[in-house]
């Protein structure tokens, strides 16, 4: 089979079709953490409370009809309360199962999994030192990674020399933890994991609508670099989509 057979028949539901094996939800073991663990001693930055006065632009057949990919920012520097709304309406919780096997966001994900970790390259945001976060949903609190003022040329290099993503404000960079989705539904799972990050990205785009402000989601970067950046193994957690986010005129 050539790899555009392979790559055709991953896009296509195999549920039903593949033989069965057996998760390790049933075999009893206990969920994956829903977030990542960091370190007692690392630098955690309280997010304001995302609020509707934050929207702009509150008709939304209008951010539907105005989405657009937009490539092209000012230097004007985003607020905190935007990049709060912004991470709220991509990953944030809304409700949390007890016994940690799923949350509720605004974002749909197969099996309620979400396997995905946000990591925010600051360049320009009110309060943040530029440099790496990572975003805490279950906390509404931002852990830093690491400060660097400097970060707008590497982040062009991740993007194999696109521009506008060293120009940003930000850049959302989601990871994914496949083995949260791997725990329900094994060798079917990494499918359902991409189209929640469409789901993820669709969510961006209409929430920067609401700000006025401006995304572009970004599938063609160097893999090996974006998980370098941030420090991932590549293999139990890896970079799967970056999205820059700037104001407009």
């Amino acid at each position: 089979m050539s790899t555009i057979e392979t790559n055709r028949s991953f896009m296509k539901s195999n549920f039903g079709a593949e033989a069965v094996h057996v998760s390790d939800q049933n075999k009893g073991k206990p969920p994956p953490p829903v977030q990542k663990e960091f370190a007692p001693d690392a630098k955690v930055i309280d997010l304001p409370e995302p609020k509707a006065k934050t929207v702009i632009q509150k008709d939304f057949y209008s951010c539907l009809k105005q989405r657009r990919s937009r490539r092209r920012f000012t230097q004007k520097e985003l607020t905190l309360d935007q990049l709060s709304f912004l991470l709220w309406a991509t990953q944030g919780v809304q409700e949390a199962d007890p016994d940690g096997y799923a949350t509720l966001r605004p974002v749909p994900s197969a099996g309620a999994r979400h396997p995905f970790e946000t990591y925010i390259a600051v360049n320009r945001v009110t309060g943040l030192w530029p440099g790496m976060y990572r975003y805490l949903p279950l906390d509404e609190r931002l852990v830093l990674e690491f400060e660097d003022a400097r970060l707008g040329p590497r982040l062009t290099d991740v993007a194999l020399g696109q521009g506008f993503a060293g120009d940003a404000a930000a850049v959302f960079m989601w990871s994914c933890i496949p083995y949260r989705g791997e725990w329900r539904y094994t060798v079917l799972a990494h499918k359902v994991m991409l189209l929640d990050a469409g789901h993820v990205g669709q969510n961006l785009y209409l929430a920067c609508e609401a700000l006025r402000c401006g995304t572009c989601t970004i599938g063609a970067y160097d893999q090996r670099k974006a998980d370098a950046l941030i420090g991932l193994d590549g293999q139990s957690e890896f970079v799967v989509y970056l999205a820059p986010v700037g104001r407009l005129d």
